[in-house]
C-alpha cells in the first residue's frame, strides 16, 4: 500500500521565503499547487527588510521612480494572470505583525493564504492587531497582540530570516531547494525546468556562469 507518509518522503525538501510586504509573493502563492505536490515545501517567512539590510540593498519602494515602476509593473501583473489584487492603504507598510501571526498559526498555507488575501486582495492594512483580530479568529487566535507578542513567535521569525540568510536568499519571493535558489515570481518557470531536470542546467555556459570574474568594481562615494 503507497501511503501518504511514503509519498512525503518521496519528495524533495524545499523552502519558500515570504514577507506579506511583497505582491509578487502572493502572486506566486497562487501557483505553488503544482509545486507543493511536487516538493515537501516548508513555508518560512522572513522579515524582508533584515535581508535587505543585511545585503546593503535598497527596497524598490525606496527608490522613487522604481517605486511608481514597481507598483504599476504589479497591478499589470496581477491583470495579466487574471489575479484579483488591490493594493493596502499604505506601502510599504511593517509586515512584523503579519508575520509573527503566521507563525502563532504556526504556518498554516490556509493561514498564509488568508493574510494574503486580507492585504493584497481585500487591500486591507495589517499593521494593528486589531486589523488582523477577525481573520485571527478564524484559525483560533483570540488574542492577536498576545499571540504575536510570545517570545517564541518572535524567535522563530529570526530563525527563518537567519536560515534565510545562512542559504544565500536576498530576495522575496524565493524557493530553496537543492542548493539553488530561485527568486521571485518570474522564476517560477526556471523553478519547474530544473525540477523536471533540464538539461540547461548542466549546460557548459550555464556553469560557466559561477566562475566568471568581474572586471570593475562600482564604489560608494
Amino acid at each position: 500500500m503507497h501511503s501518504d507518509h511514503a509519498d512525503s518522503a518521496s519528495k524533495p525538501g524545499a523552502d519558500w521565503y515570504f514577507d506579506f510586504i511583497s505582491p509578487f509573493a502572493y502572486m506566486q502563492l497562487q501557483q505553488l499547487g503544482p509545486l507543493r505536490a511536487r516538493l515537501q515545501l516548508q513555508p518560512r517567512p522572513i522579515l524582508l527588510a533584515a535581508v535587505l539590510d543585511h545585503n546593503g540593498q535598497k527596497g524598490p519602494a525606496e527608490i522613487v521612480a522604481k517605486r511608481r515602476y514597481t507598483y504599476r509593473f504589479v497591478q499589470w501583473q496581477a491583470h495579466r494572470l487574471g489575479l484579483p489584487l488591490r493594493f493596502p492603504p499604505a506601502h510599504p507598510f511593517n509586515p512584523l505583525l503579519s508575520l509573527r501571526l503566521a507563525i502563532a498559526g504556526a504556518c498554516s498555507w490556509d493561514l498564509i493564504a488568508a493574510i494574503y488575501e486580507h492585504i493584497w486582495v481585500q487591500g486591507r492594512p495589517a499593521d494593528q492587531p486589531d486589523h488582523l483580530a477577525e481573520l485571527a479568529a478564524r484559525f483560533g487566535i483570540a488574542d492577536v497582540a498576545a499571540a504575536c507578542a510570545a517570545p517564541e513567535v518572535k524567535a522563530q521569525l529570526r530563525a527563518h530570516t537567519e536560515h534565510a540568510l545562512a542559504a544565500g536568499v536576498f530576495g522575496v519571493p524565493t524557493v530553496a531547494v537543492a542548493g539553488e535558489l530561485f527568486w521571485g515570481l518570474d522564476a517560477t518557470p526556471m523553478l519547474i525546468d530544473f525540477l523536471d531536470g533540464d538539461a540547461v542546467f548542466a549546460d557548459p555556459q550555464m556553469l560557466r556562469i559561477d566562475s566568471i570574474p568581474a572586471a570593475a568594481e562600482r564604489r560608494p562615494g
